[in-house]
Parts: C-alpha cells; sequence; structure tokens
C-alpha cells in the first residue's frame, strides 16, 4: 500500500469505523482513540495489507481494540454518566432514533457488533467471520438470535411508548 492510497482509504473509511466503533461503546473521545489506533496498525502494516483489503484490516483491527477496551473497563467498573448534558428536542425522529438504540444496548456487545457490520455498514457474512475471529456459521446464528432479541423487543408496547 502505498501513501496515497492510504491516505485515500483514511478518506474512505474513517467515518465508517468510527461510527460503527462508536455505536458499539457510545464513549466518542475511546471511539476515535479506537479509529486512530486502527488507522496507526494499517501504517505501520502497509506493506504487508493489500489496498483492497484496508477496509476489511481496519474493521477487524477496530473491533479487537474496541473488545479489549470493553473489557477494559469492565475491570475498571467506573461509568460516566452524561445524560444530564443532553438537551431534549420535540422531533419525533429522536423518539425512534432513542428507541432503536436502547433496543440495540440490550444486545450483548457480539450480537450488537454483529448487527452494526451487518445492517449498518453491509458487509457479508465472510467478511464479518473474518472481522469478528467467529466461523461464517456462527456469525449466521448469533445475527439470528439478536435479531430475534431485537424484534422481541421492538414489539412490545411498553418498550415503544
Amino acid at each position: 500500500m502505498t501513501e496515497k492510497e492510504f491516505n485515500e482509504c483514511v478518506t474512505l473509511y474513517a467515518d465508517n469505523v468510527y461510527r460503527f466503533i462508536v455505536k458499539n461503546i457510545r464513549h466518542e473521545d475511546d471511539a476515535k482513540d479506537v479509529v486512530q489506533s486502527a488507522f496507526e496498525k494499517l501504517w505501520i502494516n502497509r506493506e504487508k495489507v493489500e489496498n483492497e483489503r484496508s477496509k476489511s484490516f481496519l474493521f477487524t483491527v477496530a473491533y479487537h481494540q474496541m473488545i479489549d477496551l470493553i473489557r477494559k473497563n469492565k475491570r475498571i467498573t467506573i461509568q460516566d454518566d452524561f445524560s444530564f448534558l443532553q438537551t431534549t428536542t420535540s422531533e419525533p425522529k429522536s423518539n425512534l432514533k432513542k428507541i432503536l438504540n436502547n433496543a440495540l444496548y440490550k444486545l450483548s456487545e457480539t450480537q450488537r457488533s454483529l448487527v452494526l457490520l451487518k445492517d449498518y455498514e453491509g458487509y457479508s457474512y465472510i467478511e464479518i467471520a473474518a472481522i469478528t475471529s467467529l466461523s461464517v456459521s456462527q456469525v449466521k446464528v448469533y445475527l439470528h438470535r439478536a435479531r430475534i432479541q431485537l424484534k422481541n423487543y421492538l414489539v412490545k408496547p411498553e418498550n415503544v411508548i
């Protein structure tokens, strides 16, 4: 991978990787750190990574760093709650977004990552398996279970009202 290809990769994929990570960990600064670190690893390994595989490489590295960060934060058990800083809006779409986010956060970390990679980022089962180090059949099963859990959450009136 050349320097020009690396810069194109940053332009093309930085937002996608950031969006995927921030949706999973819900902390913007940590997400930025994970994305920065993923691009740093891509730069270090640019001689080994083909340009066509750069997106998959980035998501794989970012995914594994995100999992490490989540595990580290679970050990620390310090939780910051800045929800009081959020402003309220009267737009109906914010309610739908909030409901969908609540449904996503009811899933396990793995299930949430799989749903976001498949339905939000558009990866194939094979690509997701490579990113998450799961087998293709595990990806399909976990994704199926996650979708059932999402459906069950979203059809309950008390969750959407």
